[in-house]
């Protein structure tokens, strides 16, 4: 059963491009690292420039765990830490019908 998640980042006023392009770098690793990752899409709210989104969808649960337990999750976090104003909320999604 897929998992979804969606993770909502807030970044200090002044470093939106320097996460951006971290967040861009993460995608494309992931695109190509995780075969189980089937969504990972970036956000940023039109309206808070320095509010992001990550949409995520894994083909199960151990696509999931296995993507936080990656290298270059950990590496993500490293270079994002320090631009964070405050900890991520992260909801974890379960789907209940589909068009």
């Amino acid at each position: 059963m897929p998992i979804t998640v969606i993770a909502k980042l807030k970044v200090q006023p002044g470093k939106e491009a320097e996460f951006e392009a971290a967040g861009k770098e993460m995608i494309a690793t992931v695109k190509t690292a995780e075969p189980g990752t089937l969504t990972y899409v970036l956000h940023k709210n039109t309206k808070d420039a320095t509010e992001f989104v990550y949409y995520e969808v894994y083909q199960d649960q151990a696509a999931f765990e296995s993507h936080g337990k990656t290298d270059h999750m950990k590496a993500f976090g490293g270079k994002i830490g320090a631009l964070l104003a405050g900890r991520p909320e992260i909801a974890i999604l379960q789907e209940v019908a589909r068009k």
